[in-house]
């Protein structure tokens, strides 16, 4: 087999700034390359900060003999050989290698493969960044010259279809990648250690998922060109099956990040229980302030929406807003028996509006905080204006139709959902509480959170509403309810007493 081979550098040592390094060889019957590829690797990077962890993934040939023989043949490096018992996989090799270089204490660990089709010769100029602090990964591109990558050898049917996906791949994440699929990784193994990499494929798309997980953490990725090389060197990757796989994680990634899907390896930020805002179009925000007149005093209830509280205090309403997001009602026991019920306020008969802003389906026992809140009214009969996501929404349904049932951190199918609803069940809920419901209203999907607020998310919110109206049911994203309190029993008996005794006393009054 012919190796790219580069002039050997005469570089003087590499200041690494005390950061130690760990080059992580993934090999897989390479017995014939392995042996090169270590002796390629620079000599400026032999330091006692710098050392090389080969992991051979249970090769059906001599792979790992051929490494051991070379550990024991020379000194340059300290030279860990590791060989799995079972095969786990290009992704599951990589994930050996990272926990490695974090229990270990590395500061950054380089991907080299095996069979030496990218250059060890590039890894001084590969992590020059990640040495400087300025990056947290670097990636080695082909395909910033992408007339290189041809003239290196890449088969045009690859060239084009690494370019389909990287530019699929960036629409998706808003990213500016030029590749997405060079194997040659250069980590931080701090930033490593933010990212879940352990609940990644053990297949060839772990790299894929690995950059969706450095792209949602906003952690900073720098790319620098590297040759290409295209040898004889057996290719074990299925490439259509790779390519739907690329595809399917970007997209998966992409509902998740609008709530529409939810998979735990792309659950990489600290959990954000606050709404966005969503006062500019039509949406359960939007219902809420409709609801209340000018100058009313409002009583907020809700989980994370402040935004309301400050429009409605912009229009002169006296808003006492509490925000549940810290309360145990969000981090309550899953056990309803056990579970704590929201606080109310006291002196809840002097609100004229009530707004229940996308709590009810927190709460374990709905129904009994309901009641509770109308006895709490003392017999007043305040609007209560309740809004809750519908988990009839068409697009919901269509995913249990496809077998999926997917919570996610926000949205329809929240995390920290405790109770789903309908239009049906949301009505009969309030009506066996004691309220009276005025008005039902359906919203449409929040489409500018995910596209931004232009003529496409405008189109999409029309079209949405128009279907609104013709099955609210199936088509509305949230569900708006406006309610009003009846008087429970024990008000009414004492109104009913109170105005039998005035009544009496006025017929006694007239007999007299």
């Amino acid at each position: 087999m012919r190796l790219m081979e580069l002039e050997p550098s005469t570089e003087r040592p590499l200041d690494l700034h005390g950061k130690r390094v760990l080059i992580f060889v993934v090999a897989y019957n390479a017995e014939s390359t392995i042996e090169k590829v270590l002796s390629r690797i620079p000599r400026s990077l032999q330091s006692h900060n710098v050392e090389v962890l080969i992991i051979d993934d249970s090769s059906q040939d001599a792979t790992f003999r051929n490494g051991v023989r070379f550990q024991c043949q020379q000194s340059a490096f300290k030279i860990t050989v590791l060989r799995t018992p079972q095969n786990q996989g290009y992704g599951g090799n990589q994930k050996l290698g990272y926990r490695y270089a974090i229990d270990n204490g590395f500061d950054i660990v380089a991907l080299v493969h095996g069979d030496g089709q990218y250059a060890p010769e590039k890894l001084p100029e590969l992590l020059a960044p990640l040495v400087a602090g300025e990056a947290d990964a670097v990636f080695g591109s082909r395909m910033i010259d992408r007339r290189a990558a041809r003239t290196g050898g890449m088969p045009l049917y690859k060239w084009i279809g690494n370019q389909i996906l990287t530019r699929f791949q960036n629409r998706l994440l808003g990213t500016s990648l030029s590749e997405f699929h060079s194997g040659y990784r250069l980590y931080s193994t701090a930033a490593l250690a933010q990212v879940p990499f352990e609940k990644n494929t053990n297949d060839f798309h772990f790299d894929t998922e690995i950059i969706i997980q450095f792209v949602l953490r906003k952690l900073h990725i720098a790319e620098l060109p590297i040759p290409t090389f295209y040898g004889d060197e057996i290719c074990h990757v299925n490439g259509m099956r790779y390519a739907w796989d690329v595809v399917k994680a970007t997209t998966k990634a992409r509902l998740c990040g609008i709530h529409l899907f939810y998979d735990r390896k792309f659950d990489v930020n600290p959990e954000d229980r606050s709404h966005s805002h969503k006062l500019a179009f039509a949406s359960s925000q939007s219902f809420a302030v409709e609801c209340c007149q000018p100058g009313a005093k409002v009583l907020q209830l809700g989980m994370g929406h402040a935004n309301v509280a400050a429009e409605l205090r912009a229009r002169d309403c006296e808003v006492t807003a509490i925000d549940f997001s810290e309360n145990d009602v969000a981090h309550a026991s899953l056990s309803p028996a056990s579970a704590p019920m929201p606080q109310l306020p006291p002196k809840i008969s002097d609100y004229g509006r009530i707004l229940l802003m996308d709590l009810i389906e927190h709460v374990h026992d709905p129904e009994a905080f309901m009641d509770q809140l109308r006895r709490e009214m003392a017999g007043r009969q305040p609007e209560v204006i309740v809004t809750a996501a519908n988990v009839a929404f068409f697009v919901t349904r269509a995913m249990l139709l496809l077998g999926q049932f997917n919570y996610s951190k926000k949205g329809i199918l929240g995390l920290g959902h405790r109770r789903l609803f309908t239009f049906q069940s949301l009505r009969a809920l309030l009506e066996q509480a004691g309220y009276e419901v005025i008005e039902e209203r359906g919203v449409p999907a929040p489409f500018p959170l995910a596209l931004g607020l232009n003529p496409w998310s405008r189109s999409f919110l029309r079209c949405n509403q128009a279907l609104i109206t013709i099955a609210k049911k199936l088509f509305s994203y949230q569900i708006c309810l406006r309610a009003r309190a009846l008087p429970d029993a024990k008000h009414l008996l004492k109104e009913t007493i109170e105005s039998s005794s005035v009544l009496r006393a006025r017929m006694l009054d007239r007999v007299a």
